[in-house]
């Protein structure tokens, strides 16, 4: 049997793609590898979001090639998909797996890592799209996606305790800065029972707590047709018809936030359904918005804040993703960010520089307009500590308080020092005194806040 090793880059769903290429592997019998040094195959799931996720992930291929140069070197993912030929030119590639032909992957990583001379079955959508210098290197990428939807096999609570489940895949919004649409394709869902299937399974294997995630996950249900299902309608039939401890919901629009699903929060927010909602801004500035072609105003942000917090109250912790030095940007629209920022009752912030993506509008966009570098760093820099401000303060209101919480796989540094790690249900980091198996639900008192944000608790039971 062959030994693999999976590299993750990138979000969520991402990172849920590469779990079940990997699931599927171990189900055909490979064995998991911890290190790339002991790996046969080596599979690159990368990120294109940025130009940073492209070079990390030619720099960790070149790495991977040096340090095991006998290894296959399997690269899918977003970038494999965008520049499939670039990363077929890196030295060590084998082969190169494009969004498009995702549902294929574990067949094709299977039938690499086959010894020579073994047969290999081949149905007609495994036949290589194109190949490099006359097939050196095999690429399986084109703009159909017609095998894109990689279902996960029955996810169980294991190397992951609150795995995700990826629900819906691929983007229509066409912003501006965003190369999704090239890289995954138009929205799709996958069916209500499948989901179905995946939680009550999940459940039954003893999971307590799980992550529902996709590209535009409030999306869900729009390409289903005569179902009429929605994303809030899933919500609640999942709440209905299992017994799932807790579920959490991934990144949402802020326009998909609708009456519905923020009702649900109202109703099952704190017990059912986690107190956390992450919602994308981009940015404050109402002109910088309209530039990216986003489909919202900052007001409809707000509104959507507040209905928020009064559904489910202050215990809510708020994210957001915001960019910065968009094209175009002034110094006028950054502080309308910032000032929005300062304003709103956010948990946590994700904040990166704007990136140009190859054939997006937003390529063009830097070309006519760029923001100096300079003027990037200094407003990174103010937002990093204003951020820094906002989750210090979010959190120390939690001291004192008992909060639901679930253990997760401790680091070994923090078990070194007697403690398990664990995400309170309103997601918050914290650590627990003394040892615990991961994926128990258990109660904690908040204690103060320590190292790194990280909260100190005590079992409240």
């Amino acid at each position: 049997m062959a030994r693999f090793h999976i590299e993750h880059f990138g979000c969520r769903a991402a990172r849920a793609d590469g779990e079940a290429v990997g699931e599927r592997l171990l189900s055909a019998g490979q064995h998991c590898a911890s290190r790339v040094a002991e790996a046969d195959v080596v599979v690159v799931n990368t990120c294109s979001v940025t130009a940073e996720a492209d070079r990390q992930a030619r720099a960790f291929i070149r790495r991977a090639h040096r340090n095991n140069p006998g290894a296959k070197i399997v690269v899918t993912g977003c970038y494999a998909q965008r520049a499939p030929e670039e990363l077929a030119a890196i030295t060590g590639v084998t082969a190169v797996v494009g969004n498009s032909h995702k549902a294929l992957a574990p067949e094709i990583i299977l039938g690499l890592a086959a010894r020579e001379g073994e047969p290999k079955a081949q149905s007609a959508a495994m036949v290589p799209v194109s190949a490099l210098l006359a097939g050196s290197v095999p690429i399986w990428a084109d703009d159909r996606f017609a095998h894109s939807f990689l279902e996960e096999a029955q996810l169980v609570p294991g190397q992951q305790t609150r795995p995700n489940l990826k629900i819906q895949e691929g983007c229509g919004n066409r912003c501006t800065f965003c190369v999704i649409p090239q890289t995954r394709g138009s929205s799709r869902s996958l069916p209500a029972a499948a989901v179905m299937r995946q939680i009550k399974g999940y459940v039954a294997a003893g999971g307590k707590e799980l992550v529902l995630s996709g590209i535009n996950l409030g999306r869900w249900g729009n390409d289903l047709g005569a179902s009429r299902q929605t994303f809030a309608t899933l919500v609640r039939d999942i709440l209905e018809s299992t017994t799932l401890p807790r579920l959490r919901l991934s990144s949402i629009e802020p326009m998909d936030w609708g009456d519905e699903l923020i009702g649900l929060m109202a109703e099952h927010g704190g017990s059912r359904i986690a107190r956390h909602a992450h919602l994308p801004l981009q940015s404050g500035s109402d002109a910088v918005l309209r530039r990216m072609h986003r489909r919202y105003r900052p007001w409809h942000y707000v509104v959507k804040v507040e209905a928020l917090l009064r559904a489910v109250g202050p215990e809510l912790t708020l994210g957001a993703d915001v960019m910065v030095g968009f094209p175009g940007e002034t110094d006028a629209e950054f502080e309308e960010t910032a000032a929005m920022i300062r304003a709103l009752p956010f948990g946590y912030l994700h904040l990166f520089p704007f990136s140009p993506r190859p054939g997006t509008r937003g390529w063009a966009l830097h070309a006519e307009n760029p923001v100096a570098p300079d003027a990037v760093d200094e407003r990174m820099a103010a937002l990093r500590a204003l951020a820094t401000e906002k989750t210090a303060a979010h959190r120390r209101r939690f001291v004192r308080s008992e909060l639901d919480a679930i253990t997760l796989h401790t680091p070994a540094a923090a078990a070194a020092r007697g403690k398990t790690a664990a995400l309170t249900e309103n997601f918050l980091p914290v650590e627990m005194e003394g040892r615990w198996p991961a994926n128990e639900l258990v109660r904690v008192r908040v204690t103060g806040l320590g190292p790194e944000g990280v909260l100190a608790v005590e079992n409240a039971v």
